[in-house]
């Protein structure tokens, strides 16, 4: 069982309700593909995005912010938490991502620029792109269509990854 199971196990046996979590980073590498690379299957966090129009539900929903401290407080010593949860006006997503929700979509690919060029996401998008075969084109359009968050590292960011990310998919043969 991969740490991104035992963090999502134990989250489910404390949420008293049904909870959609939408997933990103190496938590949804680990889960959304067959075969995932095996420091997915070791990351020690599970990061989500709080959809805008669900902000109220998860504010109003004192059981999954109950059932998140309480994984934490049960995986602090083996280092596993789940404790990045952004607003999808936080992350880099195309603007109507909500409507293009599935395993794996060039949305996740935008998510991993984040951190701009670093070698670990550029890993885990060499990846996704080898596995889920994403063509150029689609990738572009999810460049064009990218909503920046107002930060400027977040913007210069985004402009470091972008060639690099461009680079990997030539090398992958596209």
């Amino acid at each position: 069982m991969s740490n991104v199971e035992r963090i999502l196990g134990r989250l489910d046996g404390h949420l008293v309700q049904p909870t959609s979590l939408v997933l990103y980073g190496r938590a949804a590498v680990c889960l959304g593909f067959n075969d995932p690379p095996a420091a997915a299957l070791l990351t020690q966090d599970v990061d989500c995005i709080i959809p805008i129009s669900r902000l109220d539900d998860f504010g109003e929903d004192s059981g999954f912010w109950d059932a998140q401290e309480a994984t934490n407080r049960e995986l602090l010593a083996e280092g596993l938490y789940i404790t990045h949860l952004f607003r999808s006006d936080q992350v880099f997503l195309r603007r109507d991502w909500e409507a293009h929700l599935v395993p794996v979509t060039p949305d996740l690919i935008l998510t991993k620029m984040m951190r701009g060029d670093d070698p670990q996401d550029m890993d885990d998008i060499a990846f996704m792109l080898r596995h889920d075969r994403i063509k150029p084109a689609r990738l572009e359009a999810a460049f064009r269509d990218v909503v920046l968050p107002d930060l400027v590292e977040l913007r210069d960011a985004f402009r470091r990854a972008q060639p690099r990310v461009r680079e990997i998919m030539r090398a992958a043969g596209f």
